[in-house]
């Protein structure tokens, strides 16, 4: 067995990292584009690894750290990463170091993750517990209307992300998740008030 990879416990709980999760549609991108460029020293935004090839414009370390398979299974058994899942035949996954290495400049780290991912992280056994956000669309129909009105996705892929949406919500709604907070985004300048507040508090220092 692979020996568990030190943390840097007292990096992180100076700047505990921030999990926000929530359907495709909801608007996560909007808000955290909109926070980052009102606090542009304050936060960091966790960069995956994946095993996937680049895409035409991507680059390493930017939009994700491209690795080998091999490189990647051999993090995993080193307990290297906080989550970790696997998509079409690549493998995905948010390594410690990475938000380690943001917490010690001094800067909150976001992640955005999928559902598994923050189980993985809630339940992870020896990285210390982030804060949870869930950013919720006010209703499938809403959701539905949102994803139908950007035009970039066909029909089947459209119907799977409102699938894994409902999915999302139940949980999200359920006991059993860990989010400390849910936003609802039907408006979307209440909705990134509330999301600026319980990261950074009222004071917005």
């Amino acid at each position: 067995m692979a020996p568990t990879a030190p943390i840097d416990i007292a990096a992180l709980k100076a700047n505990v990292p921030i999990v926000i999760s929530g359907p495709s549609g909801a608007g996560k991108s909007t808000i955290l584009k909109r926070l980052f460029d009102e606090f542009p020293d304050k936060f960091g935004f966790s960069v995956s690894h994946t095993t996937r090839q680049p895409r035409a414009g991507e680059e390493h370390g930017r939009e994700y750290y491209f690795v080998t398979k091999e490189d990647f299974l051999d993090l995993v058994d080193k307990k290297g990463f906080v989550e970790h899942a696997q998509f079409g035949g690549n493998h995905y996954g948010t390594s410690i170091k990475t938000v380690e290495d943001i917490a010690e400049k001094g800067r909150i780290c976001i992640l955005d993750i999928e559902m598994e991912g923050v189980k993985q992280v809630a339940n992870h056994p020896t990285f210390p517990r982030p804060r949870f956000l869930f950013l919720s669309p006010p209703s499938m129909a809403v959701l539905e209307q949102r994803l139908r009105s950007r035009a970039t996705d066909k029909e089947e892929a459209i119907l799977k992300r409102l699938n894994q949406a409902k999915v999302e919500m139940d949980f999200a709604n359920s006991g059993s998740a860990p989010h400390d907070k849910i936003v609802v985004n039907d408006d979307l300048d209440k909705a990134y008030q509330e999301v600026r507040e319980f990261i950074i508090g009222k004071e917005g220092s």
